[in-house]
């Protein structure tokens, strides 16, 4: 069976800031209700442009996620994904494992190398190299599992260290699922491969095929089962109900996000979204999780029957 994860991004949903965590809860426990498996937050500070940049409202993501634990009952919880430059590695695993007990054990650490160079800017957060920012990624994710697995956890890596850290009260879960953001092929995959539970990879369906097929050899070369790591893909989700509402809605998208991006969204009627999902499902996708980019609490609730002929595909 196929799982389902909703990432919800948009905050701009016209009401008061004031009203907006209620709003906002109410996409999320609908959601839950539709079906879904997981619901994902991004881990920004800033709008990205795409949802119409700075100037438009989002709110931090392990306080919303804190607050959404509360609120429902079932799915799984997580960042997609958190930029390693944004919190100490020992921080970040307080806050999951913190996340994981007022959820009941539904917590999951998405975690990546970080992008979004002007929110860095912004925020004064530090913005290294490429490479730097996958070393850290390395060393964090070490940390991380080290304190949601034990206790007394001491590291001493280039760029973080921990001395007897302690981590009470544990994780509910026996084990919090790590899931690393990205595509890198010599680099990220490998740390997917030797580190996490699950990826997260975006793209056409040729480029999630290929990316499939090197995490499977970085797992061979580790000496893991593939089979132990999750495979995840994010695309946002345009249903449409005749083919000139498809070319239509893929002509409007490719000129917001451009053709290279549109050309990895699900856009069509459902049979059509349908049939890429299930030979997605058949190259090894375990998880598709769906981007809405302007729902509503009604959008959805009608999710529900799409969500389950989704969850059928992997049977």
């Amino acid at each position: 069976m196929s799982k389902v994860g909703l990432q919800l991004s948009n905050f701009s949903l016209g009401v008061t800031d004031a009203e907006l965590f209620e709003r906002f809860a109410a996409l999320a426990t609908g959601a839950e209700q539709a079906g879904v498996d997981s619901v994902w937050v991004m881990d920004h500070f800033f709008q990205l442009p795409m949802l119409g940049g700075p100037d438009q409202p989002i709110l931090e993501a392990y306080t919303l996620l804190g607050a959404l634990a509360a609120r429902t009952t079932r799915v799984q919880l997580g960042t997609l994904v958190t930029g390693v430059t944004y919190r100490n590695p020992a921080m970040l695993a307080k806050m999951v494992t913190t996340l994981d007990v007022i959820s009941g054990g539904r917590a999951i650490c998405g975690i990546g190398a970080a992008w979004f160079d002007v929110e860095h800017a912004g925020m004064g957060f530090d913005f290294p190299p490429a490479k730097e920012r996958l070393d850290r990624l390395e060393e964090a994710v070490q940390i991380c599992r080290a304190m949601f697995d034990g206790d007394h956890t001491s590291f001493a890596g280039h760029y973080y260290r921990t001395d007897d850290v302690r981590n009470v009260p544990a994780p509910v879960q026996p084990r919090i699922p790590i899931m690393i953001g990205g595509g890198g092929e010599k680099r990220t995959l490998q740390l997917v491969a030797r580190y996490a539970d699950a990826c997260n990879v975006g793209g056409d369906d040729d480029t999630v095929a290929h990316k499939i097929g090197v995490l499977r050899r970085h797992c061979a070369d580790a000496g893991r089962d593939p089979a132990d790591v999750a495979v995840t893909r994010l695309a946002a989700l345009f249903r449409t109900t005749s083919a000139e509402e498809t070319a239509q809605t893929r002509a409007f998208v490719a000129s917001q996000a451009g053709q290279e991006a549109t050309a990895g969204f699900d856009i069509g009627t459902d049979d059509e979204i349908l049939t890429r999902l299930a030979g997605l499902a058949g190259a090894g996708v375990d998880e598709f999780i769906l981007i809405l980019p302007f729902a509503s609490p009604e959008d959805i609730a009608a999710l529900e029957p799409f969500v389950a002929q989704v969850r059928a595909l992997g049977r």
